[in-house]
């Protein structure tokens, strides 16, 4: 399976999202001052799970007001934990989508620094970190799915369509390669 099954060919969206949360900064630079661990786990933790939810928020407002194919969708807590909605927002750097380096891609298309704030370290890493980038697919069959093991053929087809070196795509998909 590839994200590309889930976009047809007949006319389709993919949408983007970035999100993050802001502000705690000095108030963990407060607790490690304070040697307080227990403060510092719980704030980032919280902040996390808020970039979370706001990104689930996100997708339900894409799923029933901007793409309407799910208007009038009623989903429990429940539903939405076992994800019983149509379409999926896979991340980079998750199992859909193993490699990071597609969040550069994302961010320019989403101008994500100056309309979020957010930015990219050199190793892909979101800042702040509570954070949570990724896509929008909205076929009817979307579903989540892992990469498998990427063979060497897949490899250098893979380099050779980002326009990267062997050596730069093994260090992308270090961790799929067989």
């Amino acid at each position: 399976m590839c994200l590309a099954d889930f976009v047809d060919l007949d006319g389709d969206w993919i949408g983007g999202f970035a999100v993050g949360i802001h502000g705690i900064d000095e108030h963990i630079a407060r607790f490690k001052a304070g040697h307080d661990d227990y403060q510092d786990i719980l704030l980032k933790a919280l902040a996390d799970r808020f970039a979370e939810a706001f990104a689930e928020r996100l997708h339900q407002h894409v799923r029933q007001e901007l793409w309407g194919y799910a208007q009038g969708e009623q989903l429990t807590t429940e539903a939405l934990i076992r994800e019983q909605y149509r379409g999926i927002r896979p991340a980079p750097g998750y199992p859909a989508c193993p490699d990071h380096s597609a969040k550069p891609m994302l961010f320019d298309l989403l101008d994500a620094p100056t309309t979020t704030g957010l930015t990219l370290t050199e190793s892909f890493a979101m800042w702040p970190t509570a954070a949570v980038s990724g896509f929008y697919f909205g076929h009817p069959e979307a579903s989540y799915f892992g990469v498998a093991r990427v063979g060497r053929d897949q490899l250098e087809d893979y380099a050779g369509r980002r326009g990267v070196d062997l050596a730069q795509a093994e260090r992308w998909l270090r961790p799929n390669l067989d």
